[in-house]
């Protein structure tokens, strides 16, 4: 199981949104500001499996793309959302640590 942590332009949000949910993903969804994207921005943290990752990779494109066709491609942006994968079991140790304390 993995954990994609994928930070999302604002302009792509609800449709990424809708069209996942709509795909069977289920998502957290966090506001999130700052210089990482420099403009306001969501965060995703989406729960795959190791098969699905191409997959949903695939269908995040497909829906920004849609995007782009009914709004034109976004001039101050350099990116669409940037992932980032994280093995599951590998998030264990944060918890027990949070737990300890």
């Amino acid at each position: 199981m993995k954990l994609m942590i994928c930070v999302v332009q604002n302009r792509y949000r609800d449709a990424l949104e809708t069209g996942l949910k709509e795909r069977n993903y289920r998502m957290t969804e966090l506001a999130s500001s700052g210089g990482f994207m420099k403009k306001g921005s969501t965060t995703f943290l989406i729960g795959i499996s190791e098969e699905d990752i191409e997959n949903v990779k695939q269908n995040m494109k497909e829906i920004c793309l849609s995007v782009e066709e009914k709004k034109g491609k976004s001039k101050e942006a350099s990116s669409r959302y940037t992932s980032f994968l994280i093995d599951v079991k590998d998030s264990l140790p944060f918890f027990k640590q949070v737990e300890n304390k």
